[in-house]
């Protein structure tokens, strides 16, 4: 794997052992996200829950500002930037990095111009403006696995080898990539967990994460945090899920995922702590 991930300002180092792996945070800021839609809307509230994060110890902070639940319908651009542009802004200097949940090319340039250090894509920058938007910067970006789009992906999700597809999926987004002049360094790869996927999909995938990153070499990113596969492996409902979240965290870093996208930071890193001195 490439020694480091570059993400914007920061430099992460990527061992080759287990490992604690990068903590990357949510900070939802709208109202209709699956897990804590419209807790954190309000800037003063989004930003206090920024800082118990980096209290915590948090490596990357995400913004969302656009719901990608099952169901969710697409949000204007200006609906987006209004909601996401305060939280770059008040955040650019917090002293952890700054990652946008976005596709859209013109949320990308905004958020880069204002100190994001990286752009999380859930259609994988499948667009060749999202490939020029992010291009020419140093953030870090994160390919990820989506069949179809929130309104139907889960739905009637079907594949006919779900590690085939994902595997040329990111085969051909990293080609992509290679021939837009954008370095490997910069570029981690997300399987998409929930995101299109069954309950038997999701597990599939988990299994192959040394296999993904043993074919391309990059960091992995798992986000599995309260979503439906945990529920479906519990029986638990979402504000019940935080054990199960953090076995999914504990499972991840131990196939050697560089970067668990959660939640529940204070929580989430005191289990990784534990496992790094325990195995």
């Amino acid at each position: 794997m490439t020694a480091v991930f570059q993400c914007g300002r920061f430099e992460f180092s990527l061992p080759s052992e287990p490992f604690r792996p990068i903590v990357m945070g949510i900070l939802n800021v709208t109202p209709d996200s699956f897990s804590d839609g419209g807790k954190f809307r309000q800037l003063e509230l989004a930003l206090d829950h920024a800082q118990m994060m980096i209290d915590a110890g948090v490596d990357i902070i995400d913004i969302g500002g656009e719901s990608s639940r099952p169901g969710a319908q697409p949000l204007s651009l200006q609906q987006e930037l209004d909601r996401v542009m305060p939280v770059v802004y008040a955040l650019k200097d917090c002293g952890v990095a700054i990652s946008v949940d976005t596709y859209k090319p013109e949320v990308m340039r905004e958020v880069i111009a204002a100190g994001a250090d990286m752009i999380n894509d859930i259609r994988g920058f499948q667009s060749h403006e999202s490939v020029a938007a992010v291009a020419d910067s140093d953030v870090g970006l994160c390919v990820m696995h989506m069949q179809n789009t929130p309104e139907i992906m889960q739905k009637t999700p079907v594949y006919e080898d779900v590690v085939s597809e994902v595997n040329a999926f990111f085969t051909e987004r990293v080609q992509t990539f290679v021939e837009s002049g954008i370095a490997l360094n910069r570029i981690a790869l997300d399987p998409g967990f929930g995101f299109g996927k069954t309950l038997q999909h999701n597990v599939e995938l988990f299994k192959k994460i040394p296999y993904f990153i043993k074919q391309f070499d990059l960091p992995l990113l798992i986000g599995v945090s309260r979503k439906s596969m945990i529920g479906g492996l519990t029986g638990r409902s979402t504000d019940q899920r935080l054990a199960g979240s953090l076995a999914g965290a504990i499972a991840g870093a131990q196939l050697g995922a560089a970067i668990v996208r959660v939640h529940d930071v204070p929580e989430t890193i005191d289990a990784l702590k534990v496992m790094q001195n325990l195995i």
